[in-house]
């Protein structure tokens, strides 16, 4: 049952890239700039990348926790 979700998640995907409405992006290398995004904090606001011009090192960590659906 799980192989038929996964392949109809591929399908979908397959045919939104032919139709140009997702567009594949290419994977960073090591010592690759980070394009410029936008992500939504634990508050109302957003986080750019922007705004930690100038820092050494940005660590970006993703927490899923029990309450957020699957």
């Amino acid at each position: 049952m799980k192989r038929a979700g996964f392949s109809a998640v591929l399908i979908v995907v397959g045919i939104l890239v032919a139709l140009g409405l997702v567009v594949p992006v290419a994977a960073l290398e090591v010592g690759d700039k980070a394009p410029a995004f936008e992500l939504p904090a634990t508050t109302k606001e957003k986080l750019s990348l922007a705004e930690f011009a100038g820092k050494k090192n940005v660590v970006l960590f993703g927490f899923i926790g029990a309450f957020t659906p699957t």
